[in-house]
């Protein structure tokens, strides 16, 4: 069984939904990434939502637009995150934490869908957040990610179309990420008043997770989610605290998993 699945199905079963934390490989360096990953695993995350460094991100703000920016500045490979996250794995046999990649599709193109899988797997990685790939192109990917048993995610945002919405979910596996406002990441005062009902039309077409991202950042966010979804994704609020990491690695680490313990403790 995909981790993806089988810890979605232990929470089903608690009633709980889960905390995902987004963390941008390599920010400021993977060192500290690999020394980060398992703090915020004993602070709380259940799962964690990988950032690939890509120049010219699509929906990111500017946190996590400026996160990429340093990583990317020592010269980041796609081969070093790999390695680093499968160090970081090799230390979890016993309880691994699951591992999703946001990647943008031209990251994947490049290296082929099968040797990006491969790579992935091999990394620790169970899955892949692909927030460029129109579901109308997804299907080659989706097909050899099936035969290895990894699970693409695409994105369903409150601007797509119930007729669009139902194609996406066909192609999710492990959850489906549901996008809760029209814009880019960033934290947010209150999350939007139609996301319940945007939940609810959805949970009509998939009986997949779904877990939701884009302006997610506190714990009254998270509680509120508690009741809706499956999963809370939570990443500029977190990446926040890294932007003096380079200078201050004991402070950002703290501010970081303290924040993971507060918004855990808000699921119960």
């Amino acid at each position: 069984m995909n981790p993806l699945d089988a810890l979605f199905q232990r929470l089903r079963a608690e009633k709980r939904a889960a905390l995902m934390p987004f963390l941008t490989a390599g920010d400021p360096d993977l060192a500290f990434t690999q020394q980060l990953l398992p703090r915020m695993a004993a602070a709380g995350a259940d799962l964690f939502e990988i950032g690939f460094p890509f120049s010219d991100p699509i929906a990111d703000g500017p946190v996590i637009q400026a996160s990429y920016t340093r990583a990317l500045r020592h010269g980041l490979k796609l081969a070093d995150i790999f390695r680093s996250l499968h160090e970081v794995h090799q230390t979890w046999k016993a309880k691994p934490t699951p591992l999703v990649a946001m990647a943008s599709y031209s990251l994947i193109y490049r290296m082929g869908a099968t040797a990006f899988i491969e790579a992935a797997q091999n990394a620790g990685l169970c899955g892949a957040v692909l927030p460029d790939l129109p579901v109308e192109e997804a299907n080659e990917f989706a097909s050899v990610a099936q035969e290895r048993n990894f699970h693409p995610i695409l994105l369903v945002t409150p601007t797509t179309s119930p007729a669009r919405a139902e194609k996406v979910v066909k192609v999710c596996r492990g959850f489906v990420y549901v996008v809760s406002v029209v814009g880019i990441t960033g934290t947010r005062e209150a999350l939007p008043a139609a996301l319940r009902e945007q939940i609810a039309r959805l949970r009509t077409l998939t009986d997949l997770p779904l877990c939701v991202g884009f302006g997610v950042s506190t714990p009254d966010h998270v509680r509120e989610l508690q009741t809706i979804a499956d999963g809370v994704i939570v990443g500029s609020a977190l990446v926040k605290h890294l932007e003096n990491a380079s200078s201050d690695r004991t402070a950002a680490l703290t501010a970081v998993c303290q924040l993971v313990k507060e918004l855990r403790a808000a699921l119960g």
